[in-house]
């Protein structure tokens, strides 16, 4: 892709090799501080999907009437197809230098950006509060506690790792990996002698299409749900990159690591019954042994939603910055004011996680389904739009300023997403609301597929019929 040659210069707050703590937000990373391998990408989002929640999640293919066998299937289709859904979104990362909901300026205007980035904010927050809570419940455990205290405890940690911000993170992201490799290496040998886990994938096999649906929209939804920040993760690496290599590190640390908790989950859910509802973490752990083996597992689940919950955080700091930005015109955020933002984001999700810790599980099911409404059309506009309208030609000065070629309002992309997110409701089953097709198609929620298609078309032909101004190249800041 050709690429304007001039790059921001370096100033006293920029960011060098040496520093750990994080001195950019959403302005342009220079190819001057660019850093980091492929590597790091594979095991940053192998290891944050090597955690609790993510087996909770494929629990629920069992717990909500699939059996063993085809649920594992199911959650393995819907990682292939949210998986590339999310990683596309990673390769826009090292050609753009951005994080990732700053490019939406492109698509809906630099004011109408704020419409899609506030109702991320408000998943990051359920993400972020439904993470404490298990993470809670762990410490609480390790530490010989209250959930409480635990939540409490874990929160002002999340404090200080988010503070720190990118190359933390990854570093952690090897850490968690590592431990994370270790604790279901022994789940599942401690599953293979326990049980016969070749029976339990026989014993009531039942092909069922609504409960097979469900558990790709688990797993679809799982992944897809990244799409907002992880192009956050990859924008510091040099953009010589290849965005196929980062493709394929993003979307398959992100695939194979799910897969792997979310089919511990499945299996855990069949042999534990009622009694994985309400207990799920006592229960993984309980699978691997008492003592100092139990401690090491809490603390592989701890470590694994530090991760998760360190992402929504961080990704929820950067939107925040996008949205204040698009009306300030504000690249840079001092730290102070970085603390601040970061304090109050994990500050309200603790309240939350508090408030609902007792009714976990059901509030997750509903949360996780319901947000695929609002996630699925805006990354259908925003993939159409770089991979097929601008084919990645962004100005980046230009996301900036209201007055410039992207505008205050893109009503073709506003448009769309409101299309996308309404004829998403008529398939739409949640605790929050039913539509009215659910019940033809068998209890059967397809809306995650109406949400992708019908706005990823409308947008490209909107496109077509309203051409906007695209420039010859990527215009990078000079």
């Amino acid at each position: 892709m050709a690429q304007n040659s001039a790059h921001s210069p370096l100033d006293s707050n920029s960011q060098s090799s040496s520093k750990f703590i994080e001195t950019r937000s959403i302005d342009y990373i220079p190819e001057a501080e660019r850093h980091g391998r492929l590597w790091s990408q594979f095991t940053l989002w192998f290891g944050t999907n090597l955690q609790i929640t993510s087996i909770v999640t494929g629990a629920l293919a069992v717990i909500l009437g699939g059996d063993v066998f085809w649920s594992l299937i199911g959650l393995f289709v819907g990682q292939i197809f949210g998986g590339t859904v999310m990683a596309l979104h990673a390769a826009q990362g090292p050609q753009l230098g951005l994080p990732q909901m700053i490019s939406s300026r492109v698509q809906f205007g630099v004011f109408g950006a704020v419409i899609p980035i506030v109702l991320v904010c408000i998943l990051y927050l359920g993400f972020s509060a439904t993470g404490i809570v298990l993470a809670g419940q762990s410490l609480g455990s390790l530490l010989n506690t209250s959930s409480t205290v635990g939540i409490v405890v874990f929160s002002l940690f999340i404090i200080g790792v988010t503070i720190f911000g990118y190359r933390v993170i990854h570093v952690l992201g090897r850490f968690a990996s590592l431990i994370g490799i270790i604790a279901f290496i022994y789940l599942y040998t401690s599953l293979v002698f326990k049980y016969d886990l070749a029976a339990l994938l026989e014993a009531n096999r039942h092909f069922t299409l609504p409960n097979f649906l469900l558990a790709i929209s688990l797993g679809a939804s799982w992944q897809i749900a990244y799409g907002p920040y992880v192009a956050d993760y990859s924008r510091y690496l040099p953009s010589a990159i290849s965005p196929l290599k980062t493709f394929l590190a993003v979307g398959g640390g992100s695939a194979i690591g799910s897969q792997i908790s979310m089919s511990l989950g499945v299996f855990a859910a069949a042999l534990a019954g009622d009694q994985f509802v309400g207990h799920e973490v006592n229960f993984i752990v309980g699978l691997g042994g008492t003592g100092i083996i139990a401690s090491f597992l809490y603390l592989s689940i701890i470590l694994g939603k530090v991760m998760a919950t360190t992402l929504n955080t961080y990704g929820s700091f950067m939107s925040i910055a996008t949205i204040l930005s698009g009306f300030k015109r504000q690249q840079r955020f001092s730290p102070v004011a970085r603390f601040i933002y970061i304090v109050l984001i994990v500050g309200v999700a603790a309240a939350v996680a508090l408030t609902g810790q007792g009714a976990f599980l059901k509030l997750f099911k509903s949360f996780i389904l319901f947000l695929l409404a609002f996630f699925t059309p805006w990354s259908a506009i925003n993939l159409v739009d770089y991979y097929f309208v601008t084919k990645g030609r962004y100005d980046l000065v230009a996301l900036s300023d209201p007055n410039g070629r992207y505008g205050r309002w893109n009503i073709a992309g506003i448009s769309t997403y409101v299309v996308g997110v309404t004829v998403q409701m008529p398939f739409l089953a949640t605790s929050f609301y039913t539509g009215p097709l659910v019940e033809k198609l068998g209890g059967t929620d397809i809306s995650w597929i109406i949400g992708l298609l019908v706005p990823g078309v409308m947008y490209y032909f909107a496109c077509k019929i309203w051409p906007k101004s695209i420039p010859d190249k990527l215009m990078l800041p000079s």
